[in-house]
């Protein structure tokens, strides 16, 4: 099997972590443990999925890296240009841009106005704001679509319009939590492979989360298979194959093999056993 060999942009960012959890735990009020003892390490430039049952803590995991949550105990860091953060209470602004699972758009505003926001609520000068969203929408897929409003989108599109939006104000590290699972089968697999060329052109970290084996295996670097509540990693599994990946990697061998070694790796999980 060949190994991976990502493209100049990526390999040349793969010199240091981009994000570090170190006995991370995360316990809610209600007393519910729903994450940890979790140790992730997540080098720059890569591409890892996130992979577990329900309930496992895969999007607390993503919150907690955003500051959109305080680990319970633990240390969460993450580097951007400027230096290393270390996530304490909530936070934002240090080069995370988070895709959520709905597209969460503002019906009243146009596709172009829907993605400048988060320039906008940065302060940034409008046409700026207007220069920089027409970028990500072309960057997207979506140029000509630019003074539509969502409700003349579809799915697909919307969920184009969400990752525009979060790469505007050009982040570092992009978390993706589930962005493609409402989606038809024909769409989400046109979505993973316009994913992957953004992903070898801007060479960002990409922390995916998904319940899809098929999804993990054909988008990743780097699989990390989680175990029921509270969530910690079951295994870690490295998908070494020759890049750029199509749909020739999706219908090898080698992709089915991984498939199976990953999907192995993630029974214990749905038994209620555990490995670890």
């Amino acid at each position: 099997m060949s190994s991976a060999k990502p493209s100049s942009t990526v390999e040349a960012s793969l010199t240091a972590l981009a994000v570090s959890l170190r006995g991370v735990t995360k316990v809610y009020d209600t007393g519910v443990m729903a994450l940890g003892p979790l140790d992730l390490a997540v080098r720059k430039g890569e591409f890892i999925s996130l992979l577990g049952p329900s309930g496992c803590g895969k999007s607390t995991a993503l919150r907690l890296i955003a500051g959109l949550s305080q680990a319970s105990s633990g240390t969460v860091r993450v580097s951007r240009h400027e230096g290393e953060v270390q996530i304490g209470h909530i936070r934002q602004g240090h080069g995370i841009g988070f895709v959520f699972q709905e597209p969460t758009l503002m019906p009243w505003s146009s596709v172009r106005e829907n993605v400048r926001l988060p320039l906008k609520l940065g302060g940034i000068a409008k046409a700026e704001g207007r220069a920089r969203a027409d970028a990500a929408l072309a960057s997207v897929g979506l140029a000509d679509f630019a003074d539509a409003f969502p409700r003349e989108l579809s799915g697909g599109m919307k969920m184009r319009v969400s990752l525009a939006r979060a790469l505007v104000t050009d982040p570092d590290i992009l978390l993706m939590d589930e962005p493609f699972a409402a989606l038809d089968e024909i769409t989400r697999f046109r979505l993973n492979n316009d994913l992957l060329a953004l992903w070898r052109s801007l060479g960002k970290t990409v922390i995916f989360v998904t319940h899809s084996v098929f999804e993990s295996v054909y988008l990743s670097q780097r699989v990390v298979v989680m175990t029921a509540r509270p969530g910690r990693i079951q295994a870690d599994i490295r998908i070494e194959t020759v890049e750029p990946r199509g749909e020739e990697f999706r219908t090898s061998a080698a992709y089915s093999d991984y498939c199976r070694r990953v999907s192995a790796a993630l029974a214990p999980s749905y038994s209620g056993q555990s490995t670890l």
